[in-house]
């Protein structure tokens, strides 16, 4: 006899619900939401004990939804078969966020003169074959004399971008964003949900730093080229921090084209280091709306942890037996 769900949830494999399908044999289930270093994943894992579960076909799109919210849609990764004498048979499906078998890993090599930033990623984007990319409006403004792929990936050029810019890069399905790190915003500019975790109620356990020494520096330092001058430069950005700190600068190894750049790199530098001041995990009953960059309230720990947090990372897991 299957056990009863306590979670809602849906699996639409290649736009068809197979959720009555998958439902006596659906062990668990697993979604992780990354900031953007790494793809957003998900796996589902079956109890196969009898070889009867269909191999989805590869690079199936597969959507999931978690108390009726869309959670994760992407591109099957893999499928994996385990099992050992005795202990029974599983079968683990895996998807990812983008599909990682096409032009999104393909080296690309091109220029544009003159043009936006949002001009040249929907040119990269294009040559990828992705449909679009959306940029916050901060970042889709910047205009330089000079972008360039110089056999970079589209993966490449948007991870070393978000880098320099202090943004989020993710790729999901066919779209594409850069939002701006550590303002609690997506990159259309609208507010994501304030998540508040209560110790007592909805909070099941949680382990934090609210400081660490290691990653804080009070100011930037960014070496750049004034064109009218002929010389190297520096221009300096001081953090406006809520920690009385020793003076530390965080010196920037490149070297930015001109001011512009540099004070861009600067302020990315910024956010890092109030974004970087502590750090930690909580584990909470299923909360679908938490996602990466959104704001974190704690309460109920105690004097000096509790407060306001940024979730760089948020993993949904729910199963037939542990709800």
């Amino acid at each position: 006899m299957t056990m009863p769900w306590k979670v809602s949830w849906k699996v639409l494999v290649d736009g068809v619900d197979m959720t009555s399908d998958m439902r006596p044999f659906l062990i668990d289930i697993e979604i992780t939401d990354n900031e953007g270093k790494s793809s957003d994943t998900c796996s589902l894992t079956f109890d196969d004990n009898g070889g009867q579960i269909a191999l989805p076909r590869d690079g199936a799109s597969i959507e999931v939804f978690l108390q009726g919210v869309s959670k994760f849609k992407g591109t099957l990764d893999s499928a994996r078969s385990s099992g050992s004498r005795g202990g029974g048979r599983l079968l683990r499906i895996t998807a990812k966020g983008f599909d990682s078998r096409g032009k999104v890993k393909q080296p690309l090599t091109f220029h544009k003169d003159d043009a936006t930033l949002q001009e040249f990623l929907d040119e990269a984007a294009k040559r990828a074959g992705l449909s679009s990319v959306k940029l916050a409006p901060e970042f889709a403004s910047i205009r330089r004399d000079y972008w360039a792929a110089d056999g970079e990936s589209y993966i490449h050029i948007g991870e070393r971008i978000a880098r320099e810019l202090g943004g989020t890069f993710k790729i999901r399905d066919k779209q594409s964003v850069l939002a701006r790190r550590g303002e609690g915003k997506a990159a259309t500019g609208a507010a994501l949900p304030v998540i508040t975790g209560v110790v007592g109620q909805n909070i099941i356990s949680w382990d934090i730093a609210p400081f660490k020494g290691r990653k804080t520096f009070t100011k930037a330092k960014v070496r750049y080229f004034d064109r009218k001058d002929a010389s190297f430069k520096s221009k300096d950005v001081e953090f406006d921090l809520d920690r009385d700190l020793p003076e530390a600068t965080n010196v920037v190894r490149s070297t930015a084209a001109d001011e512009d750049q540099a004070g861009q790199i600067g302020d990315a530098r910024r956010r890092e280091a109030e974004r970087e001041g502590g750090e930690g995990s909580v584990e909470m009953d299923l909360t679908v709306e938490a996602q990466a960059e959104c704001t974190f309230m704690l309460s109920g720990a105690r004097a000096g942890v509790d407060g306001q947090y940024r979730i760089s990372s948020a993993r949904h897991r729910t199963s037939r037996n542990g709800g």
